[in-house]
């Protein structure tokens, strides 16, 4: 996975948090989440890449179903609840 990759993966996997409207504590989970972009961003300073065309491009034109996945990716990788995990991947099945 390149470093595109992964900032595209973090992003679609904020943008699926947000449609969790059913999980309550869902604020708390999308700060973690806009801390790893920001280190993330902090850390890889990719050259000639706009990070901010990408997130509006990925808000705007990427699937629910996508996004969805990505933000199981990065829950199990943040050690998420387990709740928000499992309401992710009904959403997901029902989708």
């Amino acid at each position: 996975m390149t470093l595109i990759d992964q900032y595209r993966c973090l992003v679609e996997g904020y943008y699926g948090v947000i449609e969790m409207d059913e999980y309550d504590l869902k604020i708390y989970i999308l700060k973690e989440i806009e801390n790893n972009i920001r280190d993330f961003i902090k850390e890889y300073n990719i050259p000639n890449f706009n990070y901010k065309n990408e997130a509006e491009y990925i808000k705007d034109n990427i699937s629910i179903k996508t996004k969805l996945q990505s933000s199981l990716i990065i829950l199990n990788k943040m050690n998420a609840p387990i709740e928000l995990i499992l309401l992710v991947k009904k959403r997901l099945k029902d989708n």
